[in-house]
């Protein structure tokens, strides 16, 4: 394009020129007026229109003069920047080899390059983090810290998060030379607030994050949901509580992770009636075994109305075996140990973990009988290790029998709902 652009404006100047050199030849030079130049006891004087043409054809000369006089050191500065390059490209592809040695001792040789050194001397960090060479690392940060402040901000911030230093690495993310920082700055800032207990204000720079995509949409989604549960855990109170769950988008809400951090925290509160009534709405609206485990866990009270409430899902998934559980741990609470063994024995036949046995095991130590509450908890640890339970003596061929069954589940077409 270069080429072409340099060949049409050489083309109109000397469509210029003709132009102009026709016009002179048709006026009279003498009426036009004339230049003297008085030098050195000598007058040269001459018509003005030759006075303009000497003048340019003077700027001309010296225009080449000067294009000479500078075409070694531009021919010399190609040549370095080659070399730059070149270096630069070995030596990345050694540091991706990793032949640290060879790459660093490249990539500090293309770190003098004007354009490209900042890149070369944040990869010479690498490879001499590569052989552990710390000496060398820090050599070249402080390199690169000259060069571009907020690369070398980006990958300090960077190494003190992955030696588990995040309160050094937002220290070096915040330095005001590196400001504003670029996306992944951004994303290792907030990554380091979250692991010091501060998620509320990694939570608002996700706003950033989404609108420089600096991570992938599914990536950003996870991360999102990750800040939102920390963030309602970190609640100092009940108003901090509540504002930070109202400003979350409505679809957030409805995550069972996020919901769980909030009857969490709230229960923690003693704000009991808050988190039964999110944890009842998010069941009503999406089903979530961790949702239905918690729900029978939490010391939120309201035993009888939870209770009645299990019972209710119980007929819409009657093979679930966090419910079961739930149902069985609400039993206890009212006393009620006959129908809590029944539910648990339910539980187990439909896959539940240890966690069934071991409530099985509290059960039968709080009836007494320390044989079975033995059995319970050896079948807990045998299970969490992944082996197969034994079965209690005392449980005859019916009562296993129904154990096992369930109401058929249906579609709405009226066909039978497959089991995952």
């Amino acid at each position: 394009m270069k080429p072409y652009r340099s060949l049409v404006i050489a083309l109109c100047v000397a469509v210029i020129g003709v132009l102009g050199a026709q016009w002179l030849a048709q006026q009279d030079p003498a009426a036009m007026g004339r230049v003297i130049v008085r030098a050195a006891g000598y007058d040269y004087s001459a018509s003005l229109p030759a006075a303009i043409l000497l003048v340019v054809l003077a700027w001309l000369l010296l225009g080449v003069l000067v294009w000479l006089l500078r075409l070694p050191f531009r021919a010399w500065s190609r040549y370095r920047k080659r070399q730059g390059r070149a270096r630069l490209l070995e030596g990345l592809r050694a540091l991706q080899g990793g032949d640290w040695r060879r790459g660093e001792r490249l990539l500090a040789a293309a770190g003098t390059d004007r354009e490209a050194g900042a890149v070369a001397l944040a990869a010479a960090v690498r490879a001499a983090d590569g052989r552990g060479d710390e000496t060398a690392a820090q050599q070249w940060l402080q390199a690169l810290e000259a060069r571009d402040p907020g690369a070398h901000a980006v990958l300090q911030g960077e190494r003190l998060l992955e030696r588990g230093l995040p309160v050094d690495a937002i220290n070096a993310l915040d330095v005001a030379a590196a400001q504003p920082l670029p996306p992944r700055g951004l994303v290792l800032r907030a990554r380091a607030l979250a692991m010091i207990g501060r998620a509320g204000e990694a939570y608002g720079l996700l706003g950033a994050l989404r609108q420089q995509a600096a991570l992938p949409e599914p990536e950003l989604a996870r991360l999102e949901g990750e800040l939102a549960a920390q963030q309602l855990h970190e609640a100092a109170d009940a108003n901090l509580l509540a504002e930070r769950w109202e400003a979350m988008p409505k679809p957030l809400r409805a995550e069972p992770a996020v919901v769980a951090a909030y009857a969490t925290r709230a229960a923690a509160l003693r704000w009991n009636d808050a988190a039964l009534r999110h944890l009842d709405h998010a069941l009503d609206a999406q089903w979530d075994e961790s949702l239905v485990d918690l729900y029978g866990r939490l010391p939120i009270g309201h035993v009888d109305s939870r209770r009645a409430s299990a019972q209710r899902w119980l007929q819409q998934h009657p093979a679930s075996p966090a419910l079961l559980l739930a149902l069985a741990r609400l039993a206890q609470q009212q006393g009620q140990w006959p129908q809590a063994q029944e539910f648990l024995h339910r539980a187990i036949a439909q896959g539940a973990s240890g966690d069934a046995w071991e409530e099985l095991g509290h059960g039968f130590a709080a009836a007494g009988d320390e044989a079975q509450a033995r059995r319970a908890y050896a079948n807990a640890l045998r299970v969490a290790r992944g082996e197969p339970a034994e079965e209690l003596p005392g449980r005859d061929l019916r009562e296993k029998i129904h154990d096992l069954a369930v109401v058929e589940e249906r579609d709405d077409y009226g066909l039978p709902r497959l089991r995952d």
